[in-house]
């Protein structure tokens, strides 16, 4: 079946966040009651169904079971979970075939999907709309997003978040479709802004191997074993998230060089290793091996961020044998884009950068979107001055980002300054907002953080799935989200 139906407009669709593309209404509503059933044509789809049934208990107060629908029938008021490899959408966005979804509600209840991870964005969804009520609306989503990364990014290196936070975050992710979360796991106090000495700045690497070759790495204040963050990956695995996490070299290195004094710049006075030290490269090669098998995703993040530009030879150098070592390893290599500021760009393909790098373009005079794509590099935005929170920071937001700003005037292909690509550029692979612990020496925790980021997630992740609905304006667009704003599974955040 091909699916044509007319985009959803603000009036016309049940409320979810991020927005449905598609929907086509039906006459009547279904009401789902006790005893209802998920069933799953597939046993791939068990884990979700049996998960679904659990949600909507937590979400109404219904409860139901988990079945496969193997040899019977669906029985009105059913909720069938089915995997249909040919199903058309009747879109060509190519993201559609990867997490596109069919909602269709009519005596029961179908979310069909090429994927898994199709499936349970429907099931994200079917979720929302129940809490508006438990009695549905008939009609036809269909629905799909504009870009394939949809992210946010936390620094644990420099402020330690639990464990139960990161998982928390995960569910909150999936619950609004974000699928990419950046967990940048190493860095230090800025020491120039606090006018404290390299000796004592806060630094930390939150990694803990049991390997002794990497004894005395590992923080105090804070770290994940192998078996913790192995938790994180399946949970993010069940909830569709992939996780990228980011060891922050050749600068923001002040935990490696405190471990190894004789590896950093200036003598040790630095929080940047030495690269015309050989063994400085081969260290960060032996890490990135190391802590590589943990990592279950497809990308992994290497940094390369604000080094000094007066060694760029030796930065190029690294910056081409660490991603290709990253490559080995059997990863994508992630990046934030420093190649305007460190090299006038990436140079040529010969005696260049690297370009199988997937470049985080975060500030337009280090590197923006449109120079990256100019060098052949595809991009994610994740643009400082729209969406960097700093807590308590006089520059970026020291707080909760501008909602009304991103409503009106932002979306991934909008980097400002002039450097805007144009909407679902090829190289352009989506966004992600990011908090950044820059200030070490303020006082709060998590709570606060989360405080900060709720007020425009949905938001940010309505731009990245969606973007603008017809009919919508911003104060409409937040009372939306304020009905969907309760989400299931959380722990920490109780």
């Amino acid at each position: 079946m091909t699916f044509t139906e007319v985009p959803a407009t603000h009036s016309s669709a049940p409320v979810v966040v991020p927005a449905l593309q598609r929907w086509s209404a039906d006459a009547g509503s279904l009401a789902l009651a006790d005893g209802f059933r998920v069933l799953w044509a597939d046993s791939s789809l068990e884990a979700t169904a049996t998960q679904l049934v659990a949600e909507i208990a937590e979400l109404t107060g219904l409860t139901g079971t988990a079945a496969s629908a193997a040899g019977g029938n669906a029985s009105a008021g059913d909720i069938m979970l089915v995997l249909d490899p040919k199903l058309d959408f009747g879109t060509d966005y190519a993201t559609a075939a990867a997490e596109g979804y069919v909602l269709t509600v009519g005596t029961g209840v179908v979310l069909a999907s090429r994927t898994l991870t199709g499936v349970f964005w429907a099931t994200r969804s079917l979720l929302q709309m129940l809490l508006a009520s438990t009695e549905l609306p008939c009609g036809t989503a269909v629905d799909w997003p504009n870009y394939p990364v949809r992210g946010f990014m936390l620094d644990v290196g420099r402020r330690f978040s639990e464990l139960g936070y990161l998982a928390d975050m995960v569910r909150y992710m999936g619950w609004f479709k974000l699928n990419t979360f950046l967990v940048h796991l190493n860095d230090n106090e800025i020491a120039k802004d606090t006018q404290r000495s390299w000796d004592v700045a806060q630094q930390a690497f939150r990694l803990e191997s049991e390997n002794p070759r990497f004894a005395g790495l590992a923080a105090m204040d804070g770290s994940y074993s192998r078996a913790e963050w192995e938790r994180l990956e399946e949970l993010a695995a069940a909830h569709h998230v992939n996780l990228v996490p980011e060891i922050d070299v050749p600068a923001h290195a002040r935990s490696l060089i405190k471990w190894k004094p004789e590896l950093g710049l200036n003598g040790g006075d630095s929080d940047m290793l030495d690269l015309s030290r050989p063994e400085a490269t081969e260290l960060i090669k032996e890490l990135f091996t190391e802590f590589v098998p943990w990592f279950a995703g497809p990308v992994v993040h290497f940094g390369a961020d604000e080094y000094a530009k007066a060694h760029e030879p030796e930065y190029k150098q690294f910056f081409n044998e660490i991603s290709a070592h990253v490559r080995s390893l059997g990863k994508q290599p992630m990046a934030w884009g420093s190649l305007s500021a460190m090299a006038n760009g990436a140079g040529d393909l010969e005696t260049g950068y690297n370009r199988d790098v997937l470049m985080c373009s975060w500030n337009n005079d280090w590197y923006s979107g449109q120079a990256a794509v100019a060098d052949g590099y595809k991009i994610v935005n994740t643009n400082d001055e729209f969406l960097y929170i700093v807590p308590f920071a006089d520059y970026y937001h020291g707080g909760p980002l501008d909602g009304r700003l991103l409503f009106e005037t932002w979306e991934p292909h909008v980097f400002g300054d002039g450097k805007n690509l144009y909407p679902q550029h090829p190289q352009l692979l989506g966004a992600a907002s990011a908090l950044w612990n820059d200030l070490v020496l303020k006082d709060y925790d998590e709570h606060v953080m989360h405080g900060m980021i709720e007020p425009t997630f949905g938001l940010l992740a309505q731009k990245m799935w969606r973007g603008v609905v017809p009919g919508m304006d911003y104060d409409a667009f937040m009372a939306g989200a304020e009905t969907v704003s309760r989400w299931p599974g959380r722990e920490f955040l109780r």
